[in-house]
């Protein structure tokens, strides 16, 4: 049995994305020969929405502590890799010093702690692999200078183009929710293009949906039983994702001037859409939805919601969307729990996306891409003339998509990795 330390600054009972890949994946490494040992920063000292139902975690794990949010955002830093940098450093040095873990694995989105792998390999030669769920650096609002930039967007770069290059060249190896993330990186540095890589997109968790058939919560957004026909989406907004909500509501324009016995009854919710802490998140999909005239349909709550809360909306909901981005690059992991609830599924992408091959071959729903915006209307008008059936998912096909095997792949991939060190 060997053993890997996880690094994931996010972990439960906070309840953000970059943590999922390993919440559901704790439970399966044991029986692929890998003994992992998780190492977080303590909830208190994390912004973000918190969900106890996650229960215990599924291996033994190492919080730590961070600088307090309400101290360093008086000196206009948020950035919890950074505010907990030392804390990890330090608890690391101590677990390394052992000699006991064969490998350091990163798999979050606090990016701002992955140059600790290339420290703690120059101290305890251990090798690292990080988990590229999202870029580091990125050239999206370069490519789209147009779109609206985040808040200190511009000092995030700076520091971001420091660390990135500092970092990712010493890694030894990179698992990516997107090809093009690792061709990007390979590019970008040469001494990654010999190194082991895969793609790897986030594992379903039907454990989730069993847990919540035991336990079902409560759902404070919609009455499904008042009359009118819930259609939900549960994930982050973005400029990224307007070119899809402009088709969206577009086609439910036509579909209020064509057939308004059935689209009045649509009730379109957005949840969950800023990622920002209580009392900060701002709306950004209304402002669209009234802007095209379709204000009355949509309704957006942009605060953090849990995770089990969102996933009761699913199952109560009549149908599904997902909007995606105009990135390639992006693959939305909240697809799974979309298919694993069983609802009919509208999803508009972009065609370069992995969601599309993987919505398609699981047969979960209707994929309209960005560039044919007229299929969208009429494949909308189908999914309401055969609401009440449900989907005939292919889950022979999604089975290569669930948690279990998805951890089965890493563990694969972990072994590459150590190979390719010791040829």
């Amino acid at each position: 049995m060997k053993n890997v330390l996880i690094v994931s600054p996010h972990f439960p009972p906070v309840d953000l994305p970059d943590m999922h890949r390993v919440r559901v994946s704790l439970p399966y490494f044991g029986e692929f020969g890998w003994r992992p040992t998780v190492l977080t920063v303590a909830p208190r000292f994390v912004e973000g929405a918190r969900e106890p139902r996650y229960g215990a975690p599924e291996a033994p794990t190492v919080r730590t502590a961070a600088l307090p949010p309400r101290w360093t955002r008086m000196a206009g830093l948020g950035n919890l890799g950074l505010r907990a940098f030392p804390f990890l450093h330090s608890a690391a040095r101590r677990l390394l010093a052992g000699g006991a873990f064969d490998l350091v694995y990163f798999s979050t989105t606090v990016f701002t702690a992955v140059p600790l792998g290339r420290l703690w390999k120059r101290r305890f030669g251990v090798p690292f692999v990080v988990d590229m769920q999202d870029p580091w650096v990125s050239d999206y609002y370069q490519r789209h200078p147009d779109s609206k930039r985040p808040p200190k967007y511009a000092i995030a770069s700076r520091l971001h183009r420091v660390l990135e290059p500092w970092s990712m060249p010493a890694a030894d190896g990179l698992i990516a929710v997107s090809r093009a993330y690792l061709d990007t990186l390979a590019a970008r540095y040469p001494a990654l293009a010999g190194k082991p890589s895969m793609v790897l997109p986030f594992g379903a968790a039907p454990k989730d949906f069993e847990c919540l058939r035991r336990e079902p919560g409560p759902n404070r957004f919609f009455d499904p039983a008042d009359g009118g026909i819930h259609a939900v989406y549960a994930g982050r907004g973005g400029e990224d994702m307007r070119p899809a909500l402009r088709l969206i509501f577009a086609a439910l324009a036509t579909g209020l001037r064509e057939l308004p016995e059935v689209f009045r009854r649509l009730r379109l919710h957005f949840i969950g859409t800023d990622y920002a802490p209580a009392g900060r998140a701002r709306k950004s999909i209304e402002p669209l939805a009234e802007s095209l005239g379709v204000a009355a349909q949509v309704r957006e709550y942009p605060q953090r919601v849990p995770y089990f809360e969102v996933l009761q909306t699913l199952r109560d909901a009549h149908m599904l969307l997902l909007p995606g981005s105009d990135d390639p690059q992006y693959t939305p992991s909240k697809l799974y729990p979309y298919i694993l609830a069983r609802k009919p599924l509208l999803a508009v992408l972009h065609a370069g996306s992995g969601a599309c091959d993987i919505a398609r071959s699981a047969n979960v729903g209707k994929v309209v891409t960005l560039d044919d915006a007229g299929a969208l209307y009429p494949a909308w008008r189908e999914i309401l003339r055969d609401l009440d059936r449900a989907p005939e998912i292919n889950w022979q096909a999604f089975e290569k998509f669930t948690a279990r095997e998805m951890t089965r792949r890493q563990c694969e991939f972990f072994e590459r990795v150590l190979s390719s060190r010791n040829p």
